[in-house]
């Protein structure tokens, strides 16, 4: 589910007005150097305790059905504010990183972008502007207290997220978005409730415009409701990214753009291309490691109508297992 044209082109012109196409940031990432082995996770005690730890940490269930949240369409990545090449290899190795993934990918050469990934000098005017004029593109919050919050650059990199309930039915509704509303009609007895009905009973009508509805399955294992991403927004604040790699910037956004994360603060024990942010962290890599393959695959790989914890536990099953064979 893009963007609209219209949101598309009003994102873009924000963009340019925060400052992306000045020299600074053309220049920000350099070329990619030679190719390095990916960092193999070695020299753990508990492999499946620093995957626990990880999973547990960098997925982030929906506010509204409280699941993991995953790609449903094909990925459609657009780069801006960077040179032609350097945007050409960034959108390149996210649609090779989301193949191998698993998650679907828009093959068209001119497809509608869902993620779009802002290199900026100015990364604050660039929110402050999403959060007034287009304050769906952070994500579900529910006051402006929440929003400003949502819309403060903290981290050399970050990402916004549009994600969406999908029914028993397929029925699609936007976390956060316009709601279409709820009626409810329903019959009392003319005597009164629990009294005798006489006649045509009295209808009490119910309007609900804030309320939302979805079909489900009613079972506790699986309500037949999941979770999907439908749009994501990277913005890259180039004063802080001077001399970076692309590669290796390109893999810490291919991470981001295919699962709802949150960056780790503190360093996880599992070897990741998301502690490249976390101070004076040992397990940092310099590119996508064994474990973000496992937790990318393992994420695409799960039943989506689950429960939140049954999601987590297939996630942690797979991640052992590919992990546990390539040891």
């Amino acid at each position: 589910m893009p963007l609209n044209e219209r949101l598309r082109r009003s994102l873009a012109l924000i963009a340019l007005v925060a400052g992306i196409a000045s020299a600074h940031a053309q220049d920000t990432a350099t070329p990619p150097a030679p190719a390095t082995e990916n960092v193999t996770v070695t020299g753990l005690k508990d492999t499946e305790a620093a995957v626990s730890k990880f999973v547990g940490a960098m997925t982030v269930p929906t506010r509204a059905a409280g699941k993991l949240a995953r790609w449903k369409d094909g990925v459609c990545p657009l780069a801006v504010g960077v040179r032609p090449e350097i945007a050409n290899l960034l959108t390149k190795r996210l649609r090779a990183v989301a193949a191998q993934a698993g998650a679907p990918v828009n093959s068209r050469e001119a497809c509608p972008p869902n993620i779009e990934i802002i290199f900026t000098t100015a990364p604050q005017v660039l929110l402050d502007n999403i959060r007034v004029m287009h304050p769906i593109l952070l994500g579900a919050f529910d006051n402006s207290a929440q929003g400003e919050q949502l819309a403060t650059m903290r981290a050399p990199i970050q990402s916004w997220y549009i994600t969406a309930t999908v029914d028993l039915h397929g029925q699609v509704q936007v976390d956060g978005g316009r709601k279409g509303g709820v009626t409810m009609t329903m019959a009392l007895p003319q005597a009164g409730y629990g009294g005798p009905a006489t006649g045509a009973p009295d209808m009490l009508v119910m309007n609900l415009p804030d309320a939302s509805s979805a079909s489900t399955s009613g079972s506790r294992l699986g309500d037949g409701v999941s979770s999907a991403v439908t749009n994501v927004v990277i913005v890259a604040d180039t004063s802080k990214l001077v001399n970076r790699d692309a590669v290796v910037l390109a893999d810490y956004i291919a991470m981001l753009a295919l699962a709802q994360i949150q960056p780790p603060e503190s360093c996880q024990d599992l070897p990741s291309i998301l502690n490249l942010f976390v101070a004076g962290c040992s397990r940092a890599a310099g590119a996508l490691t064994p474990g973000d393959i496992a937790f990318l695959q393992a994420l695409y790989k799960i039943t989506g109508t689950t429960t939140v914890y049954g999601q987590r536990s297939e996630m942690m099953y797979q991640m052992n297992k590919a992990l546990g064979a390539a040891q």
